[in-house]
């Protein structure tokens, strides 16, 4: 077969896209509304809040380059899920992608839903949004970014850079603006920065709330471990696009920051919703609108990132035999659709669901353990296995402060406000067993399965997909890295 014509995921993404989509998923709605909560828990002491801005993005950094290590050690689709089968064992994880399903689902369904309230709330001005047109819009964004994710990698990666430049277009407008305002040197718009370490200084409860407002909006670094198989020269390629979209973004997020306090008192920040939008009433109130539709691009862009991500964790499951098989299957535009079907169909059921807010708090938590269990492994295999090739290792004490932060994350909400919740979010990633024991570790197999895999092949018209030379050396590769951690009898098809 012509290898044009191949049907795969193909190795088609560069430097400057993989940039672009690490810059996507970090500059989502967080900038436009985190920098309330971070004045909030500083007690509006606007220089400490600076200086938390710019603490979150190296520990942002910190976390975005233990995954990397993970990304170029294991250069596949779901590299995360190659790492914990070589320090854990193909039970932990198969956990992780148990949790990593149903997590990628509701954080999908939350984005929605976000993405459907900023959009409808302009024909609702003086009154909270209807539960049911927001749903109803949510929904109809889901299935327009399923469409979007199965018909392959080259609209996404179109709108991918569209959305990166309307975004940096946004907030370099915003950070522009800041700073002839502050050249200006006007009375009102430098007040928040005379004696700006002189406010009220917070306990270290607050500070700590404070950095995770901050670190929320600097989450995603580290997403390019999820489509490594699609990446060229993956073990260069990831750490120098997570280095140079960190360095942007922090250096935006900051100018940001300053600008919405060269407009904005902190008392008038926190009285804001979004606080981008306040700031555009007060600067340019003709162009009132450009920040709500910005921030609408931008959480559509967020969503269809997410998709595009998620889906290659069933992906990957089908391939290792830990889904069915038709999981692992592309249509013609090499896309893994019934992986995209699945999973816009689980964050539609958490759409119409009525504990949404708390299912995600939840699941994060759950999000949290598997942080601090990738930080144990980055450990556990630099102690057993030195000699294990790497073409990238991250400076040792990077992980110990990513787990340091992920700990938190578990711990703070026990103590805070202990509930039976989380002691059920628990045994949800334990009642994966129900599932491995018969299915993975026994292969039990069920009557009939086979033959609607094969109707739903039909109906879907998908295949399995073909393997490059390239594909079965990288596969060949990593099956050293994990055969001692493969049950003796697997039929694991690693990296094809």
């Amino acid at each position: 077969m012509d290898g044009e014509k191949k049907i795969q995921l193909k190795r088609v993404f560069g430097y400057s896209w993989g940039t672009s989509f690490v810059m996507v998923k970090i500059i989502g709605a967080g900038i436009f509304v985190a920098p309330a909560g971070v004045l909030k828990y500083c007690r509006m002491n606007v220089g400490l809040s600076l200086c938390v801005w710019a603490a979150c993005s190296l520990l942002a950094l910190m976390d975005a380059l233990c995954s990397a290590e993970i990304g170029v050690t294991f250069p596949c689709s779901d590299a995360h899920y190659y790492f914990l089968l070589r320090c854990f064992g193909s039970c932990v994880s198969f956990l992780n992608l148990w949790t990593g399903l149903f997590l990628g689902a509701a954080v999908i369904a939350s984005q929605a839903l976000l993405l459907a309230q900023y959009s409808v709330q302009p024909f609702y001005p003086s009154c909270p949004v209807p539960g049911l047109p927001m749903r109803c819009l949510a929904l109809a964004f889901l299935w327009v970014v399923g469409i979007l994710s199965s018909r392959g990698v080259r609209e996404v990666a179109w709108l991918q850079m569209a959305s990166t430049v309307l975004k940096m277009a946004i907030l370099g407008l915003v950070s522009v603006s800041g700073v002839v305002l502050l050249a200006r040197g006007r009375e009102e718009n430098v007040a928040s920065f005379r004696n700006a370490f002189q406010a009220e200084y917070p306990d270290a409860s607050q500070l700590i709330q404070a950095v995770f407002q901050g670190y929320f909006a600097y989450s995603g670094g580290g997403c390019l471990t999820y489509i490594a198989g699609e990446l060229e020269n993956p073990r260069r390629t990831i750490p120098k696009c997570i280095l140079t979209a960190l360095a942007l973004v922090t250096v935006l997020y900051l100018l940001v920051n300053v600008s919405y306090l060269a407009v904005l008192t902190p008392r008038e920040i926190l009285s804001s919703g979004p606080v981008a939008v306040a700031w555009t009433h007060r600067v340019l109130p003709a162009l009132a609108w450009v920040v709500p539709f910005g921030i609408s691009a931008s959480l559509f862009s967020s969503l269809l990132m997410n998709v595009f991500q998620s889906s290659r964790v069933a992906y990957t499951a089908g391939r290792e035999g830990q889904l069915p098989a038709l999981f692992t299957m592309l249509n013609r535009h090499s896309s893994p659709f019934p992986s995209v079907l699945l999973l816009v169909t689980m964050a539609s059921i958490a759409v119409v669901s009525m504990n949404l807010i708390d299912l995600i708090n939840y699941l994060n938590f759950a999000a949290s353990i598997w942080t601090v269990l990738s930080m144990i492994g980055i450990l556990k295999l630099r102690y057993q296995e030195p000699d294990l090739p790497r073409p990238y290792k991250v400076f040792l004490p990077f992980p110990l402060v990513t787990m340091a932060i992920g700990l938190c994350l578990v711990v703070i909400p026990l103590v805070k406000s202990p509930h039976m919740h989380y002691v059920y979010v628990c045994l949800f990633i334990l009642s994966g067993l129900l599932f491995y024991v018969p299915f993975i570790y026994f292969k039990l197999k069920l009557a009939g399965f086979q033959k609607m895999t094969c109707y739903l092949q039909l109906l879907f018209n998908i295949c399995i997909p073909d393997v490059s030379d390239e594909q079965m050396s990288e596969a060949e590769t990593v099956k050293k890295k994990v055969v001692l951690y493969i049950m003796p009898n697997s039929k694991s098809r690693l990296c094809t």
